[in-house]
């Protein structure tokens, strides 16, 4: 590695949580090598003026009492920055121990510049058979020990191990490359600040890509932002619209969510919202179900239906979501082929008398009286009862809580008949939902990703059921963690 980069430094960080801008350092550790030849280690808490998360604690096992007398980053800033002069730094994940470093350097007036180099990224390119490239997948996949493990010197230690190891595995001269490719870095579009790399947080969220104007060119959401962001920089492009949107962004923005959920959520609104230019498989994209009819007389039987004509309160007469509407029509007729129901009375043919299929002994003969309706309607009812959409299973409004383990943030996601009312963050927003009468518009995609996460998720409260009034119950958020970012 040496002969590619002759100074570096492996550090790690422990802090109080994950964003740069809310979150403090609560613990520094770095090695230092000159030439491949380790000359210098050093390690100590941070005072970060602000108290650890009980969370973060049991985690790192860094308490309160352990930094009161700790010296706080401005007494140990001028230290660091000697270990770091004139070397690369390298860290696992290190646009999180970047992203901390160059903010407690500018909350002192500073300005850290500083070649970085991603271990995550080295492992990935170095094992990319492999799945999982954390630190605990690399000590379970390599066989290595850690006695420090979430402690900053004990992580350093762990690294240094890891890289060694990879040169005695797969020879100097791979992991030379594969630094080599690490270090060279996205290619940016023209115009764009390298500067808005390190504010993007690895947390779940939206972010938008914007042109010339204000209306957005493309609008994405993911578990870990930065990383997705980077990914439409990496010049492989996957298709002709990546190589475009690449092109034409000048400006990106982010909003940070407390997971998964609120992160689909918001994007699928702010799609529907903003129209931007490269999601229009997404603005066009509908959902389809089929309709029952309530009886026999009605004709046709089934019918196809888009989310248009949907209302939560008739959810137990459709079955089936679909893409398009052949594809409703390709399930409904294997259904009343694999059961010989008649495609005439269902409806999905024309004509009078036996049907083609009743002639061919492909269906029962209801068309031609061998059949009674009712024993028709009921076999094509029991036929469709495995595909039926699910009746709101509640009596009024919930909140689906959602918190990240690393930043804090919380989020309460309010529903009621399958529909998103409003995701808050504080107790005012949360009362006014809840006592609101308003009801948004019914989309199918909304139904599918409620359902879908309702199956894992336990953390629901059920509003009608609640005995006490809302501000009586415990706290339910942490402090919002600020508005839009952009860059």
């Amino acid at each position: 590695m040496y002969s590619t980069i002759p100074s570096y430094v492996f550090l790690d960080l422990e802090t109080t949580g994950a964003t740069p801008s809310y979150h403090r350092i609560t613990e520094i550790a770095l090695i230092r090598f000159e030439y491949g030849v380790e000359t210098e280690r050093w390690q100590t808490l941070v005072n970060p003026g602000v108290s650890i998360p009980s969370f973060i604690s049991r985690l790192t096992g860094i308490t309160n009492e352990m930094v009161q007398g700790a010296p706080t980053f401005e007494d140990v800033a001028s230290i660091l920055y000697d270990y770091l002069d004139g070397a690369v730094l390298g860290a696992h994940n290190v646009r999180f121990d970047y992203g901390f470093l160059k903010s407690e350097y500018g909350r002192l007036g500073a300005v850290l510049r500083q070649k970085v180099m991603c271990t995550v990224k080295l492992s990935r390119t170095l094992y990319p058979h492999h799945d999982g490239h954390s630190l605990d997948a690399i000590m379970a996949r390599h066989g290595l020990v850690c006695s420090a493990r979430h402690r900053a010197m004990g992580d350093v230690e762990l690294v240094v191990a890891y890289v060694e190891l990879a040169k005695r595995e797969l020879g100097d001269a791979a992991v030379l490359d594969a630094v080599r490719s690490v270090m060279h870095g996205p290619s940016l579009p023209a115009g764009l600040d390298p500067e808005f790399l390190d504010e993007i947080p690895d947390s779940p969220g939206v972010y938008l890509f914007y042109g010339q104007n204000e209306l957005p060119l493309y609008i994405g959401k993911s578990v870990a932002l930065r990383s997705r962001v980077l990914s439409h920089f990496s010049g492989h492009h996957a298709s002709v619209r990546d190589m475009q949107i690449g092109q034409e962004i000048k400006r990106v923005e982010w909003i940070e969510t407390a997971g998964e959920l609120g992160a689909l959520l918001l994007e699928a609104r702010l799609i529907k919202e903003r129209q931007p230019v490269h999601n229009r498989r997404l603005r066009a994209h509908k959902l389809f179900s089929l309709s029952l009819a309530a009886g026999l007389n009605q004709i046709p039987m089934v019918r196809v239906v888009t989310e248009d004509e949907i209302e939560p309160q008739v959810l137990e007469h459709l079955f089936g979501l679909f893409r398009s509407k052949r594809g409703a029509m390709k399930a409904l007729r294997e259904i009343i082929k694999g059961q010989r129901l008649c495609p005439r009375v269902v409806g999905i043919e024309s004509g009078k008398g036996a049907c083609f299929s009743s002639q061919l002994q492909q269906c029962d003969g209801v068309c031609a009286g061998r059949e009674k309706p009712e024993l028709h309607y009921l076999r094509l009812k029991l036929a469709l009862m495995p595909h039926r959409l699910k009746p709101w299973p509640y009596p009024g409004k919930i909140g689906v809580r959602e918190q990240n383990a690393y930043t804090g943030r919380v989020q309460l996601h309010i529903f009621q008949d399958w529909c998103h009312l409003k995701t808050v963050e504080d107790e005012n927003e949360l009362q006014d939902v809840l006592t609101s009468r308003c009801r948004p518009e019914f989309y199918l995609d909304t139904y599918k990703l409620l359902q879908h996460h309702l199956k894992t998720c336990t953390d629901v409260i059920d509003y009608e059921r609640e005995d006490k009034r809302i501000s009586e119950r415990p706290r339910l958020f942490m402090d919002a963690a600020g508005p839009v970012r952009q860059a």
